[in-house]
């Protein structure tokens, strides 16, 4: 299991990445988790769509509270990225090496994307928890991350954990439909252009670009009642206790709060906040991905100078 320059360099530009895109969009997902959080009952909804949270913001001047929990959230993302991305890139050289293999087949690539996403969250589980119930306290009422993680135990910082390693099968199918859009897209090609070579691995940028983003809605849609579940267990309880916000605690499990949607908001409630949730989905991958790509060759470079750095003043120090 030795030193990985490689997977490193890949670590280290997503998570560059994921910080920036994260920082940037940061006040488009502070709505969203808030309205996502909120549960209508007995006809009494504070928030109507996801621009009545930017209004509060503004009309109470708080609108510097749509960045809180950014520091956390940031550190999270950061972290996240990083594991995600050296755990993919480490876990697809070994299964090359093991296998003999010069390719990775489908299979293979979401088992190793599975894996990788599960050892994610389970590291990165109390900072999401923490971030999440920064991001749904009222304005100006938001904790501090010591704070967060101190007031709660072990079992409570892990608010959500199941429901979690459940969304791992979001990039898995993202990954699956992206993969049959392009095959399709590529076979009517062929079909148009008989007698004339054509490569079946090539995709425009712009084609790759908006199959991405489609097979990213797709995977949205399908998992989106796990999302709003998850967003739901982990949000801070509100002080309108009176108005049922918010599902009591004996409810924050993934039953109690599919029952608590179900019966304050029926069907459509599973998918309250789905627009806003797509929105900032593919625009943090579409940034993420276009960031990390950007850095991803200086991030090596870098990489490799400190290496050899490392290397001679280790080889100096043994010669003295």
């Amino acid at each position: 299991m030795g030193f990985d320059i490689e997977s490193l360099s890949e670590a280290t530009s997503g998570a560059i990445g994921a910080l920036v895109s994260t920082t940037i969009l940061y006040p488009l997902d502070t709505c969203k988790t808030k309205y996502q959080a909120e549960v209508r009952a007995q006809n009494h909804q504070k928030y109507r769509n996801i621009s009545d949270v930017l209004w509060e913001a503004i009309a109470t001047r708080q609108v510097l509270s749509l960045y809180q929990g950014l520091g956390t959230k940031n550190l999270q993302s950061f972290i996240s990225q990083f594991v995600y991305f050296y755990g993919y890139s480490f876990f697809k050289r070994l299964y090359l090496k093991k296998s003999g293999s010069k390719k990775i087949g489908t299979k293979a690539n979401l088992i190793i994307a599975a894996a990788a996403g599960a050892c994610t969250v389970v590291v990165t589980q109390p900072l999401d928890t923490a971030s999440s119930k920064m991001q749904t306290s009222e304005f100006g009422k938001s904790k501090g991350l010591w704070k967060s993680l101190s007031e709660r135990n072990l079992s409570e910082s892990f608010d959500g954990l199941g429901i979690s390693l459940l969304l791992t099968s979001n990039p898995s199918i993202q990954y699956t439909v992206f993969d049959q859009l392009k095959q399709r897209l590529l076979n009517g090609r062929l079909n148009r252009e008989t007698g004339a070579e054509s490569s079946p691995e090539s995709l425009s940028a712009f084609s790759a670009f908006v199959l991405g983003a489609v097979s990213k809605c797709i995977a949205t849609f399908l998992t989106y009642p796990a999302i709003r579940c998850k967003v739901m267990i982990q949000a801070a309880e509100s002080d309108e206790d009176e108005n049922k916000q918010s599902p009591p605690k004996n409810q924050k499990t993934v039953v109690g709060t599919l029952h608590t949607i179900w019966k304050s908001e029926g069907l459509l409630g599973f998918y309250k906040g789905l627009k806003a949730q797509i929105l900032k989905t593919v625009l943090s991958s579409a940034l993420l991905l276009m960031i990390k790509e950007k850095i991803t060759k200086t991030t090596w470079v870098l990489m490799l100078a400190l290496t050899r750095l490392l290397s001679v003043t280790r080889s100096r120090l043994k010669s003295t």
